[in-house]
């Protein structure tokens, strides 16, 4: 998102965040909500239209919203829908895209107060990993043949009494619902915004061997001092690097591997 998007996205962040710190907001119920309205907006092209219009006065925006949905969701929901109506968009998908950011969001918020943020944070990048590893099993959750109810049926079958029952629910809002994205792109966009509700960055770290806590401790407070914010570690191992890791933080890798020093000295001997 650019412009206009990006800050009404911010806007709609901090309304978000005022909300459910009120730990009586349903935050389980709220997730539902708002990945409903991101279903009717994906749907209904002509209603994100008009809600995204410019031309059209932000409170009319809102009344509109307010009376489409009124019935349907809660409070709570409409009036963080109708802040976002009355915002300027850059692209109309930025909204539904918002919105859909603030269901996920809000499941982790459920996760957040059960004390199970950071499993859920782990077990979407194991299961990335998992998917990632098995083009029989990324083939099944994608095809777009298969019926949602069997798309969530298998992932309730992968996941369920296995993982974190908020991880199974964004797991199948993902897979039911992917929006265009790879489920990979999915998975990596959920796991960073569980680690931003930490306030956290995420660094995966591939290694050939498992590290140790001290290991994981000390290359985390590294990293941290690094790059001035704390560091989440999303641990692989992969025995074809031979020694060393390798750490990816978004776009950037910093490698520091056995294989990696090989191929840098096989290339230095054929140029």
């Amino acid at each position: 998102m650019n412009g206009a998007s990006r800050e009404a996205l911010a806007a709609a962040r901090e309304r978000f965040d005022a909300l459910t710190d009120n730990t009586s907001v349903d935050a389980t119920k709220l997730a539902d909500e708002l990945a409903a309205v991101t279903a009717l907006l994906d749907r209904e092209v002509s209603l994100r239209r008009v809600l995204t219009d410019p031309a059209q006065p932000g409170e009319a925006k809102a009344t509109l919203a307010a009376r489409v949905l009124g019935g349907q969701v809660g409070g709570e929901t409409i009036d963080l829908i109708s802040g976002l109506v009355r915002s300027r968009w850059s692209r109309s998908r930025d909204l539904v895209d918002s919105i859909e950011e603030l269901a996920n969001a809000a499941d982790l918020v459920a996760a957040e107060r059960a004390g199970t943020l950071d499993d859920v944070e782990d077990e979407l990048f194991r299961f990335g990993r998992i998917v990632s590893s098995s083009p029989e099993l990324r083939g099944a959750l994608t095809d777009r043949r298969a019926s949602v109810s069997a798309k969530s049926g298998l992932v309730a079958e992968l996941l369920g009494g296995r993982a974190d029952q908020r991880t199974e629910r964004l797991v199948i809002r993902l897979v039911t619902h992917p929006r265009g994205r790879s489920l990979e792109a999915g998975l990596d966009e959920l796991s960073k915004l569980a680690a931003a509700r930490r306030g956290r960055t995420v660094a995966v770290v591939t290694s050939a061997v498992p590290l140790s806590d001290r290991q994981k401790q000390r290359l985390g407070d590294a990293l941290g001092k690094l790059y001035g914010r704390k560091m989440h570690l999303n641990l692989d191992v992969d025995p074809e690097v031979l020694g060393g890791i390798s750490v990816r933080i978004g776009d950037e890798v910093i490698n520091g591997t056995i294989a990696d020093r090989l191929e840098e000295a096989a290339r230095r001997m054929a140029g």
